[in-house]
């Protein structure tokens, strides 16, 4: 099979380094030289991975399209193109609807939204895919966990939770930075706090079938670090703050 990516970003990087670490048999990757050194660097690990300028001949010469720019940028170029009625397109543009799209492509090609997260260069974490479609949740089942949504209205959510990665990721660093200044070197403070959440979120995964609840209660013992640090932070309107900019975030997702 052959892929091509319209706009070579992180994500298309993530999920490129994702295939080459995988089982999935792909004979050629096309990619834009749209960011040179996004391409160049993942050229340069794989004979298969071809860097091509002009999109529409990336799409002349792909099974499979996957579209990778932003909203405003798909929105600018996609409905120049020309696709072709036997090719999967796969769309990661969080705010371009199914509707729009189909009116984008033109043709009747089988076109599936999909949400990849950059783990996915791990062949790790979900991939929330609309409309169902088997072909594609396999090919997403080699690089980490399809889920998939039967309405296209609960992506949204989906893609409002995505958003909520830099925070996350700001919250290790604050923690590492809290450490650093206690003394603690930055390399050793770092693999504190990442290796605390790994194994964290590793074991969430494991009691998964459990409620999470279960899981905030077990790890609290009767006034304990755990159970103040719960009842601080809530008190503190810190997870009311989360909930409010999830909406937010989805707020914003329905007006386009």
């Amino acid at each position: 099979m052959k892929i091509g990516f319209i706009g070579t970003g992180q994500i298309t990087k993530a999920v490129v380094t994702g295939i080459l670490g995988s089982s999935l048999k792909i004979n050629k990757i096309y990619l834009s030289e749209r960011n040179k050194k996004i391409s160049k660097n993942l050229k340069s690990k794989s004979k298969k991975i071809v860097i091509i300028k002009n999109n529409q001949e990336i799409i002349n010469k792909s099974n499979w399209v996957f579209l990778a720019v932003t909203p405003t940028v798909g929105n600018k170029i996609l409905h120049k193109y020309y696709f072709k009625s036997n090719q999967t397109i796969v769309s990661f543009i969080s705010t371009i609807k199914m509707k729009q799209l189909k009116k984008i492509i033109k043709v009747k090609a089988k076109i599936v939204r999909a949400i990849p997260l950059p783990p996915i260069s791990l062949k790790k974490g979900p991939v929330p895919i609309f409309p169902h479609n088997k072909k594609v949740k396999n090919f997403f089942n080699h690089l980490g966990t399809t889920v998939e949504i039967n309405k296209e209205s609960s992506s949204l959510n989906f893609w409002s939770t995505s958003g909520m990665m830099a925070p996350f990721y700001e919250l290790l660093n604050f923690m590492s930075r809290w450490l650093v200044k206690r003394g603690i070197k930055k390399d050793d403070a770092q693999k504190y706090i990442t290796s605390l959440f790994l194994a964290l979120s590793e074991d969430a995964v494991v009691k998964s079938k459990k409620d999470l609840k279960y899981l905030v209660k077990e790890s609290q013992t009767p006034r304990g670090l755990n159970e103040q640090g719960v009842k601080e932070l809530k008190k503190l309107g810190f997870y009311r703050s989360i909930e409010k900019t999830l909406n937010s975030i989805l707020k914003r997702l329905n007006k386009v």
